[in-house]
């Protein structure tokens, strides 16, 4: 089974051909400012982006045709159960209104869709485990303020697909164990696994959870009401400072961690306690959901593309290696978990679910 899978980001859009489960094919594609200036909305974007993606799959010399599925990531859909899903009219009308919001992500399907309708014979286009996915257990969603309930927006792809690779490692059923997954990316997620569900999970998309590269994490909230009524900052403003802005940007003016490893290495003191603080906050939240399970779980995987630092997980695991075994997956193959979600659910291994 040949499988194009598509991967659309704010200034990239990564594509993979795979037979079966083996790449064959993968490709970034860079888009410019310049490039996408003209789009007011990330959805204006779509024509342009299936265009490249056309144009670099004939380069290659790669039939459009020789596809038998099309999958794309999935992106701010309703709040859904982790899996895999055909798309539809529902989904694709909710894609185009951004209902959840707007991000990249939400071309994925709309792309996917757009192929394969224009292959035919039966080519189908699918999403895997979209951000959006919500597994909370009711205890979970409760916040303390009826008004602000907690949301379930992580990096479900990534840290699903190391949940099963790491079930497979051990012989066991992802349904059969409780794990605890970190992902450490631009945004950070730490997600309580129990049974094949993540019913409790940081909001990493908008200000929840440790600081990262590029997001603030939790921050106290009355100081924070202040700030936003301070006069100094509109709305805009003020969500920047939650996603963009903040974490290691905010203290350091840079989200990219070899630059700070870098500082340190030249005694930059200021520079380790930042990045001493996030390892710091990443092993708490660990730490805090470990008691989700009382205490007993199989495994700590942690994963993303942070996680090829060795200071920073050589600190995250000082503090939490009492709890339960680590297990690093370095870097994060985003493009292999799409492909693996289409190849076991079109060969009935796992559930094509359908979106409402």
């Amino acid at each position: 089974m040949r499988i194009l899978a598509i991967n659309p980001g704010s200034t990239s859009t990564k594509i993979a051909v795979f037979d079966d489960l083996k790449p064959v094919f993968t490709e970034t594609l860079r888009h410019s400012s310049d490039e996408l200036a003209d789009y007011r909305n990330i959805t204006d974007q779509y024509e342009f982006r299936i265009s490249i993606i056309i144009n670099s799959l004939n380069t290659a010399g790669i039939a459009l045709e020789s596809m038998n599925a099309v999958v794309g990531r999935g992106g701010l859909i309703k709040p859904i159960p982790g899996g895999v899903y055909e798309v539809n009219e529902a989904m694709l009308e909710d894609l185009h209104k951004g209902i959840m919001g707007e991000h990249a992500s939400n071309l994925g399907g709309l792309i996917a869709n757009k192929i394969a309708s224009t292959i035919g014979k039966n080519v189908r286009a699918y999403i895997v485990d979209p951000v959006v996915v919500d597994e909370m257990h009711e205890l979970a969603r409760i916040s303390g303020c009826p008004a602000l309930p907690r949301a379930s927006i992580f990096h479900a792809l990534n840290q699903k697909a190391v949940a099963r690779r790491y079930s497979r490692e051990i012989g066991r059923k992802y349904t059969e164990i409780d794990l605890i997954v970190v992902h450490l990316g631009g945004g950070i997620t730490v997600g309580a696994h129990r049974h094949g569900k993540v019913i409790d999970v940081n909001n990493g998309l908008d200000g929840d959870g440790p600081f990262s590269p590029e997001r603030c994490g939790s921050v106290p909230v009355g100081a924070l009401a202040r700030l936003c009524f301070s006069g100094q900052y509109q709305l805009h403003q003020v969500k920047k400072y939650i996603t963009g802005l903040g974490g290691l940007v905010a203290y350091l003016n840079t989200n990219d961690a070899s630059s700070v490893e870098k500082m340190i290495d030249l005694n930059d003191e200021h520079a380790k306690l930042i990045y001493e603080a996030m390892a710091y906050q990443i092993a708490k939240e660990v730490g805090a959901l470990a008691t989700v399970f009382y205490g007993k779980l199989d495994a700590i995987l942690i994963t993303g593309g942070l996680a090829h630092s060795k200071m920073l997980i050589d600190w995250i695991s000082s503090r939490i290696s009492f709890i339960a075994p680590i297990k690093v997956y370095p870097g994060e193959d985003e493009m292999t978990a799409l492909v693996e979600g289409v190849f076991y659910g079109v060969n009935g291994e796992v559930p094509i679910r359908t979106y409402l």
